[in-house]
């Protein structure tokens, strides 16, 4: 019999799913694609293979053996005991995102930098005021914490705002896996670090790679804090009470990874007091409650979850091209190129 691989994935096109379907039977498999996630469902019983965003395949599937994420984010994954206890290997779609995220990032930071919701407000009212202090790109000390598939091309985008410095935070203090065009000698003049520095960046996007260890340290010296985690629970508020205290008064804060990152309540607490500046797309709870303090909070920007949407062509596009990449891998009897670890969550 045949391999099978069952396919649910939102904004897919008639092109990117013959893409699929033509892949799958050159490798000697079947394809089926389903819009409605009940019948993928159903379908799977017999699918060796899911590519699909909820980890219920594992209580439907019982010969599954891979599932692909289109999401970048898995922590719905390693959240259900079933899929963690059902031994299927996963993989997601991380290096789809950058692109949409980044962009965000960048429209974030525009817009709280120049005052624009306030401009929005004024010119609601009808008034003509034109005299609110704004701030730059340019010459600020921008931290990265998190230096995967978005901090990577975030950085790249702000490399062009001419910020005094780029730091990238991480687990490891080293600079991240790069392609070929982006390694390059130290802006002082340096050799590429080997693996054992922490130190002489990589890559041109950033001045100075640190660890997680080091982070308070860098905290002090960050006027735009990018935020780009996974939720895992190491993760789970790092940006904490002393943290959000040590950043220097008027630091932005933009978070595209996970809510959990963060300690909400305090962050709230010094929004209210005019101490920070913040743009999230992610929250503790989502949606967020109709009766939260976020909506009436001063200094903040709220988007909805929508950085790294599937809603721009480019990102479906690519998400389908990193899954037939990983497809013909495994079918070969290789692991996916993006394959998760599901103890660490990423």
């Amino acid at each position: 019999m045949a391999h099978k691989l069952v396919v649910s994935i939102r904004n897919i096109t008639d092109e990117q799913w013959q893409f699929i379907a033509k892949t799958a039977e050159e490798l000697g498999w079947t394809a089926e694609f389903y819009e409605n996630i009940e019948d993928a469902l159903a379908a799977s019983k017999d699918a060796e293979a899911v590519f699909a965003d909820t980890p219920e395949f594992v209580r439907y599937a019982p010969v599954l053996k891979w599932m692909t994420s289109p999401s970048a984010g898995v922590n719905h994954f390693t959240r259900s005991e079933d899929f963690m206890k059902s031994g299927v290997m996963l993989s997601n779609s991380s290096g789809a995102y950058g692109l949409t995220i980044s962009e965000h990032i960048v429209m974030a930071i525009l817009t709280m930098l120049r005052r624009l919701p306030e401009y929005q407000a004024i010119i609601a009212d009808r008034q003509w005021t034109r005299n609110l202090t704004i701030k730059s790109i340019k010459n600020s000390r921008i931290t990265l914490l998190g230096t995967g598939d978005i901090g990577c091309e975030t950085a790249k985008k702000l490399r062009g705002f001419e910020p005094s410095k780029i730091t990238g935070v991480n687990t490891s203090g080293r600079a991240p896996n790069v392609t070929a065009r982006d390694r390059t000698a130290s802006a002082a003049g340096g050799t590429n670090a080997t693996a054992g520095q922490s130190r002489a960046p990589e890559c041109k996007l950033f001045d100075d790679i640190r660890s997680i260890d080091e982070l308070d340290e860098v905290l002090k010296t960050t006027d735009i804090l990018i935020m780009s985690l996974p939720a895992t629970d190491k993760t789970y508020h790092i940006m904490n009470e002393t943290r959000l205290a040590g950043l220097p008064d008027g630091a932005l804060i933009v978070n595209v990874g996970r809510g959990s990152c963060i300690d909400q309540t305090e962050l709230i607490r010094q929004l209210k007091a005019g101490r920070l500046r913040a743009a999230l797309d992610v929250f503790e709870t989502e949606p967020i409650p109709e009766d939260s303090e976020l909506w009436e909070c001063p200094n903040l920007l709220i988007t909805p979850h929508v950085a790294g949407d599937m809603y721009l062509p480019y990102t479906v596009e690519r998400i389908v091209e990193l899954f037939v990449e990983d497809f013909q891998r495994y079918a070969a009897g290789e692991k996916p190129a993006r394959l998760v670890d599901l103890n660490k969550g990423y």
